[in-house]
């Protein structure tokens, strides 16, 4: 097997771009949805949520800022539908809810026999109605290269032609073949852009639309970026988002509120290039 060598459009943005330019001509079909991976922080009380804000209302209060969110806290205990349901009434009908797939999926099961486990998050996820977005699948750094166990598990992905979308984060980089990239492609699954430290990747730019996770500065969940680094991405995003593919990007570099600065930011920058 052969690692991948295409140096794409991606990979020449982030290395090349310098700075924010003049917003370009050409238009996103899709506006860029930026935010954070998860909203329930108590480090961010005083510093995003105002100090008298009952926690109850952060939700509402983060979808007035930001137009997308990744629910990160599913990966540890898929909620309830009803909870989804509650979610769903507390943000605008534009809003959009990334998803992350629980742990007993990825890391007990390690994609085997998927189709019970798929099956009742689908059925809960279901209480988002057309608030949901991408599903996030994030495998487990001891899982290596297994190119049929991952394609039986794309092949039991539920499907709704031009509306369920599906990413795929991976935490070992010995995935980082032609065969996963051609792989995803054939099931158009995105793979997931991160720099989470050991298994970081920005290129290629897999599947029907874009994804990135930004881990921190530290690729450990922590440290904010400089604003040259996000500059970069911007330039990098953009050009994805006028060749029309839907691009979303969050931060999980959540403590001391760093993730909404980060993420309001880039969101800035990318409304001055589309």
């Amino acid at each position: 097997m052969h690692v991948h060598h295409e140096t794409g459009r991606l990979a020449r943005s982030v290395l090349e771009a310098d700075r924010v330019g003049a917003p370009s001509t050409s238009r996103a079909v899709h506006a860029p949805r930026v935010g954070c991976s998860g909203w329930n922080y108590r480090s961010w009380r005083g510093r995003f949520y105002p100090d008298d804000l009952p926690a109850s209302k952060w939700l509402a209060f983060y979808a007035a800022h930001f137009d997308t969110v990744e629910i990160n806290n599913s990966f540890y205990r898929l909620p309830e539908r009803a909870t989804f349901e509650e979610w769903r009434a507390q943000v605008p009908t534009s809003f959009l809810f990334a998803v992350k797939a629980s742990r007993f999926l990825t890391h007990m099961k390690r994609l085997l026999d998927p189709e019970e486990p798929l099956a009742r998050l689908f059925d809960r996820l279901s209480g988002l109605g057309r608030r949901a977005g991408p599903v996030l699948y994030q495998l487990p750094p001891t899982l290596a290269l297994d190119v049929p166990r991952l394609d039986r598990f794309l092949r039991a992905l539920p499907r709704r032609p031009g509306a369920r979308q599906h990413v795929v984060e991976f935490r070992h980089p010995s995935w980082y073949v032609d065969e996963t990239f051609d792989l995803l492609t054939r099931r158009r699954v995105a793979l997931c852009l991160h720099d989470k430290a050991g298994s970081a990747i920005r290129e290629p730019a897999v599947g029907p639309f874009v994804y990135v996770r930004f881990h921190g500065a530290s690729g450990r969940y922590h440290g904010s970026y400089s604003r040259s680094h996000l500059e970069r991405w911007a330039h990098a995003l953009a050009e994805h988002a006028r060749g029309e593919r839907q691009v979303y990007a969050y931060f999980n570099n959540d403590p001391e509120a760093v993730a909404v600065a980060n993420a309001t930011t880039l969101r800035e920058m990318l409304g001055a290039l589309v």
